[in-house]
């Protein structure tokens, strides 16, 4: 089912396929009462209707509409990706284009068709001043190297970029003899057994280095005992799946944040995410608290449970991964059964409110809340009913008649 990012019903029912077939067809013609935003996103959506005419007047309502009209969309922040990259494809004005790159909503692959396709050098040169999209996604690049009408100063931009992020390759167990001279002792036997592979060939050697910078247990802090039997290095993975937690990270972060993600912050996300599920849970172990803050939104349970299991990790990143709502169920049930960190009520408290904590955990919990804590959760929207439901008798079980 197409999913939509508008709020208004009428849009949603239409989109989704709940609205009758004629109230489809009649937004498909324009005919429906709706804001501008809401119209092209409905038109977006039904032009790939499994209904012939109802996608055929879709397209023609899109063939109509005014430059003005898409020149306010491609700016608007509120604009739906999905219209921005259909904008995007389609041939008009240089503003419009212009105002579609800018947008930070336009998806990356949008910015790919247009560096391929866009005849004026300004408008590459446009493209390739946001590094944090040419990091994000290396096809951008390509795609301006590749066009005849790239300017000198977008050709710099972009191989400069490549150059730093994706070209300098060389083996990197070599370095471990190195760093082992340097009394780098704990990087130096991470390197010594790792594999150095990733999604798109080996480790370079300046991707070492940086990995290197990042780990700080050594081998005689670590304890094994909570490693799963499962064969972890033999979970695939493609490049399609390094990519997509790459840009899961990077929009979490930022989101947490409330700010953009740092190029120097993406490439690190870049080099470690795109490493394999064994030396990803080699350095979730080893490495230190950035790494760990990266690995801890790992997908793969192992490499995310390999994170809280460091000897590093603070009492603060405990309060803070007890809050994320980007971590596994399985990581929060492991820390609700750590025994140090259940002596803990910050982080007792911040699994409870956690809606991502399973709702065993937290029931299991709930006694140690304390009492004005218990009537805030029971008025909780963003937790189960289930638990508001027990927060809410235990805290009138508490409180005196």
């Amino acid at each position: 089912m197409i999913t939509t990012t508008s709020t208004n019903p009428v849009v949603q029912a239409i989109v989704s396929g709940a609205a009758p077939p004629q109230a489809r067809l009649a937004a498909a013609r324009g005919l429906l009462p709706l804001p501008q935003a809401d119209l092209l996103e409905v038109l977006v959506a039904l032009r790939g209707s499994d209904d012939t005419e109802t996608a055929e007047a879709a397209a023609s309502t899109l063939e109509s509409q005014e430059s003005v009209d898409l020149l306010t969309a491609a700016k608007a922040p509120e604009t739906s990706p999905s219209v921005l990259e259909f904008i995007g494809s389609m041939k008009t004005t240089r503003e419009v284009q212009e105002a579609i790159i800018l947008n930070s909503k336009t998806p990356d692959e949008a910015i790919v068709q247009l560096a391929s396709s866009v005849t004026e050098a300004s408008l590459l040169e446009l493209i390739a001043l946001n590094q944090q999209r040419l990091v994000r996604t290396p096809a951008i690049i390509d795609a301006i190297l590749d066009n005849a009408a790239r300017s000198t100063e977008s050709e710099r931009r972009a191989r400069e970029t490549r150059q730093e992020f994706f070209e300098k390759e060389r083996g990197a167990r070599q370095i471990a003899g190195e760093l082992r001279a340097q009394g780098k002792t704990a990087a130096a036997e991470f390197f010594e057994s790792a594999d150095l592979t990733t999604a798109t060939g080996r480790l370079s050697v300046e991707d070492a280095w940086l990995i290197a910078q990042h780990i700080e247990v050594s081998d005689a802090d670590l304890d094994d005992s909570w490693l799963p039997l499962e064969r972890y290095e033999d979970l695939e993975e493609d490049i399609a799946d390094h990519q997509a937690a790459v840009q899961r990270i990077i929009e979490s972060e930022a989101l947490e944040s409330g700010k953009e993600v740092t190029p120097e912050r993406i490439s690190l996300i870049r080099r470690i995410m795109f490493m394999n599920v064994k030396d990803r849970v080699k350095l979730a172990r080893k490495g230190d608290r950035e790494a760990r803050s990266i690995l801890i939104r790992d997908s793969s349970r192992v490499v995310a449970s390999a994170v809280i299991n460091n000897p590093r990790i603070t009492d603060q990143e405990a309060e803070n991964i007890a809050s994320m709502r980007t971590v596994s169920g399985d990581v929060l049930r492991s820390m609700a059964l750590n025994r140090a960190w259940a002596r803990s009520y910050t982080i007792t408290h911040n699994l409870a409110r956690n809606p991502r904590t399973p709702i065993p955990t937290v029931l299991n919990m709930l006694p140690r809340i304390r009492s004005k804590d218990l009537k805030a959760l029971s008025l909780n929207r963003n937790i189960s009913e289930a638990v508001r439901r027990q927060a809410s008798r235990l805290f009138q079980s508490r409180t005196p008649e």
